[in-house]
C-alpha cells in the first residue's frame, strides 16, 4: 500500500509539468520592444525571446496584425505584452502596412523593393537547396559522363565543348557533378551518395545517336572526363513549417563543408530520411560521452585491455546525453536529410545524437 502511495505521489508531483511543458515561457533577456533589421531570421528574433523558438506560432497567436508571421520586414517593430490571462503577446508595429504594388504616373507597376525577413538564414543554405544533393548508388552510376574533347584534355573549364555519353531525352541544362563522399549510418549502412556540384553545362544539337556536344559554364571547378551529367530541376522551395521532432532519432553522419568541429550556422546531414522528418524538423542536438567501467578503479570503455575488464567484476555505465545546441532540416532525401546548427553552447562533432529538442 505504501509503495502505491509513493507512486501515485509521485504521478501527481509530475502532472503539473507534463501539463504546462509547452507553455510559452518569456526569457528574463527578452526585449520590450525590438526593430527588424536587415539580415535578421525569423528564427533568430524567436529565439531572442523563446527558450523554443520553434513555439513562435503560439507567442502570435493573438495577434490581429500578424496575419502571416513570415511577412515580417526591415523596420516593423516588435512589442511585447501580456494579456488578462496572463499569456505573453508580440504585437507588431508598421508605418506601412505591407508592401503595395504602386502605379507611377506612366500606369506601371513597381513592386516595393524591401522584402520580408526568412526564417533561415538563406545566403547559408541556398546553394545546397539550389544544387547539392544525396542519390541512391544506382541512381548515380546511370547518369550520363564527360567523356573528353578534340583537345584531348582530362580537365575542362567554362566555354569548353566536350563529348558526353546521352540520354534520351535531353534536357535544356545539365549540373555536371561528381562523387563526393559515401554516407553510412553508425552501422556502415550505405545511406547514399553525396554529390559536389562542379560546373553546369548546356547541351547541344548533336545527329550522332548515344553522344552529344555539351558547354561547359558557370565552373566551380575543373570538369573531368568521367564526371556525371545530372538533368537539372527547377528549385522548388517552399514555405517550412517549424515542428519539434517527437520519437525521432538520430545522428549528425557529416558536414557539407568536411568540417570535423561544428558550431552554429554548419550545414550537417543527419540519417534521417524523408520518411522520417521534413523541411522544418527541429531537432536537439545531444552528446553522450563513453561508457564506464564502475569499480574501485573506474575506467572509461575501452581504456585498458580487454582481458582486464572481462574480469575485474566492474559494471557498466551509460553516461548520459547532454543537450549541446539545436538543428533545423531545410532539404530531405530518401535515406537522410540536410540540416542548419540554430543553435550549439559547445562544439559538435560527427555522431552527435540527434531527437526531440
Amino acid at each position: 500500500m505504501g509503495k502505491r502511495l509513493s507512486k501515485l505521489l509521485v504521478i501527481l508531483l509530475f502532472l503539473p509539468l507534463a501539463t504546462i511543458a509547452d507553455v510559452i515561457n518569456i526569457k528574463q533577456s527578452a526585449p520590450q520592444v525590438y526593430v527588424i533589421k536587415k539580415g535578421d531570421t525569423l528564427w533568430d528574433i524567436s529565439n531572442m525571446y523563446l527558450s523554443k523558438p520553434w513555439l513562435w506560432p503560439e507567442l502570435w497567436r493573438n495577434n490581429v496584425h500578424i496575419n502571416n508571421p513570415h511577412l515580417i520586414y526591415p523596420g516593423d517593430e516588435l512589442r511585447l505584452r501580456y494579456n488578462d490571462q496572463g499569456e505573453p503577446i508580440l504585437d507588431l508595429v508598421r508605418d506601412d502596412p505591407k508592401p503595395q504594388i504602386k502605379l507611377s504616373p506612366e500606369g506601371r507597376k513597381e513592386l516595393k523593393s524591401v522584402q520580408p525577413i526568412n526564417l533561415l538564414p538563406w545566403t547559408i543554405i541556398q546553394p545546397y537547396i539550389e544544387s547539392s544533393t544525396i542519390m541512391d548508388e544506382e541512381e548515380y552510376e546511370q547518369l550520363p559522363y564527360l567523356l573528353g574533347n578534340q583537345d584531348g584534355n582530362t580537365a575542362f573549364a567554362s566555354g569548353d565543348l566536350v563529348l558526353s555519353k546521352a540520354d534520351s531525352d535531353t534536357p535544356e541544362q545539365y549540373n555536371v557533378v561528381r562523387k563526393q563522399n559515401e554516407l553510412r549510418d553508425q552501422y556502415d549502412n550505405l545511406l547514399g551518395i553525396q554529390i559536389r556540384h562542379v560546373a553546369d553545362a548546356t547541351p547541344l544539337e548533336s545527329e550522332v545517336e548515344g553522344q552529344h556536344l555539351v558547354k561547359v559554364e558557370d565552373a566551380n571547378f575543373e570538369a573531368r572526363r568521367g564526371d556525371k551529367l545530372l538533368p537539372r530541376e527547377a528549385m522548388q522551395v517552399g514555405s517550412m513549417k517549424l515542428k519539434a521532432a517527437t520519437r525521432q532519432k538520430g545522428r549528425i553522419i557529416s558536414s557539407l563543408e568536411q568540417h570535423k568541429l561544428l558550431g552554429k550556422y554548419d550545414v550537417v546531414i543527419l540519417d534521417l530520411g524523408s520518411r522520417k522528418v521534413k523541411p522544418g524538423t527541429v531537432l536537439g542536438v545531444y552528446v553522450q560521452g563513453p561508457n564506464i567501467q564502475v569499480s574501485s578503479n573506474p575506467k572509461y570503455e575501452g581504456e585498458g585491455s580487454f582481458v582486464d575488464n572481462l574480469f575485474d567484476g566492474s559494471d557498466e555505465l551509460q553516461q548520459p546525453a547532454i543537450k549541446v545546441g539545436e538543428v533545423v532540416v531545410f532539404k530531405v532525401f530518401k535515406k537522410a536529410s540536410y540540416g542548419l546548427i540554430t543553435r550549439s553552447t559547445r562544439t559538435i562533432r560527427e555522431g552527435a545524437i540527434v531527437a526531440k529538442p
